[in-house]
């Protein structure tokens, strides 16, 4: 359950976007439904993730309208009105006042008023511009709430300028607030202890779904039911696939088990890789390809700082991880480094795993969470190693808010020696 305190974050999400707003304007954001899967049966409900940075509500169907004139906001939520007959199959629903202190809305109204307060709104005040999510990813998305709107909007009130909320609201997710930091640091410390207990569980002969179920019963002991992403978890040659997500065959002995995993708390992700042996213990060959990619890992780190640009992380991986393979014998030439390093070294994370906000000419700044994740894929050997932290870039630097799992060689064989 949010506390009260963390449950203002919404409150100055929403502020943040609202003074970027024009004056004389209007904002609609929808939380979105669940999708048909076939017959009765529909897809799990996912919130909108900008719908919820702005309200922290995460029920279906709701409606965020905002106002701004003469630079008075005005804030009105609807949401779904109670049915006792639905509510005999579905639970209860989500009432006004609980609406209310989780998004700091104080008008709470029902989804079936929403059409005629918007059209009452703008016969008021004549409104000149309408804010709308309008993400696009290609030409086939175009289906969400917003964009079935905006093309009744555009039919009936074709001198309403319509903007693009979307790019305003990922840049502000970019910059995390205390709160949703929190948020990730819890969902970091299950994500530890799922890992922790794989690692006591872990012996030859395993299927990969096994040590997955050892995840999965930490996040759900712990009262996390969501995790961050479908979870990898590979053994020997598989892991050289970036997102091998079968997860169901047997890890021989002397096979390392690369897991790329997170748990989500209060919708906020975290994002972990790490490598084992599935024994116990790295051999030789093993421990020389993963120490260069710690190396790297550790490198990149060092560098976070604000001001650095994004795209200088990768830069660095690759000149450490090349040096590596080049005093090993693997590779010759810097080019060559394609060959088995095949992704980018950073994302940025938060609501969503992979989150949202420009990053190829940006530079990092205090507030944002990114991870850092090189790799190794050496196919022939069936060894495949990526290392990855969730990193806070701070005022004067970096804090690593995943520094308490496991990592070392030495770290990792200690631990999995425990009876």
């Amino acid at each position: 359950m949010m506390t009260a305190r963390e449950a203002t974050v919404f409150a100055a999400n929403r502020a943040r976007f609202t003074e970027t707003m024009q004056d004389n304007s209007l904002l609609v954001l929808f939380a979105g439904a669940a999708p048909h899967q076939s017959a009765d049966a529909y897809y799990a409900y996912v919130a909108n993730r900008n719908f919820y940075y702005v309200t922290g509500i995460d029920k279906p169907l709701a409606i965020l309208l905002v106002t701004k004139r003469a630079g008075k906001v005005d804030e009105q939520l609807f949401i779904e009105s109670s049915d006792p007959f639905k509510e005999k199959w579905e639970g209860k629903r989500q009432t006004a006042e609980e609406a209310r202190a989780l998004s700091g809305v104080e008008r709470v109204r029902f989804i079936e008023e929403f059409e005629t307060e918007f059209e009452v709104q703008h016969r008021m005040y004549a409104f000149d511009h309408l804010y709308l999510d309008l993400e696009v990813r290609n030409f086939a998305h175009n289906t969400s709430p917003a964009h079935v709107f905006v093309r009744r909007v555009q039919e009936s009130y074709p001198f309403l300028k319509i903007e693009n909320a979307y790019r305003t609201i990922a840049d502000l997710r970019r910059i995390k607030q205390p709160e949703e930091i929190a948020f990730m640091r819890e969902a970091i410390a299950v994500t530890d202890a799922g890992i922790r207990n794989m690692m006591l569980q872990a012996k030859p002969g395993m299927k990969e779904y096994e040590l997955e179920a050892h995840f999965d019963f930490t996040l759900r002991s712990n009262g996390i039911k969501h995790h961050a992403f479908p979870s990898i978890v590979a053994g020997g040659g598989r892991a050289t696939v970036l997102h091998y997500e079968a997860n169901d065959q047997v890890v021989e002995d002397g096979s390392l088990l690369q897991i790329d995993l997170g748990a989500q708390y209060q919708h906020y992700n975290a994002d972990i890789s790490r490598v084992f042996p599935i024994n116990g213990t790295f051999t030789e060959r093993q421990k020389q390809i993963y120490n260069i990619v710690l190396r790297a890992e550790l490198a990149v780190i060092e560098a976070v700082k604000p001001g650095l640009p994004f795209l200088e992380l990768n830069e660095i991986a690759k000149r450490v991880l090349a040096d590596g393979l080049k005093e090993i014998g693997l590779i010759e030439q810097d080019e060559e480094l394609g060959k088995y390093y095949y992704h980018g070294v950073s994302h940025y994370i938060g609501l969503d795993t992979h989150d949202v906000g420009s990053f190829r000419d940006e530079v990092l700044q205090p507030g944002m969470v990114i991870t850092v994740e090189p790799g190794l894929y050496i196919a022939e050997e069936s060894i495949g190693i990526r290392i990855e932290d969730d990193i806070l870039v701070t005022e004067d630097g970096h804090e690593n808010l995943s520094a308490s799992i496991l990592k070392t060689i030495d770290e990792i064989e200690a631990f999995m020696a425990k009876e």
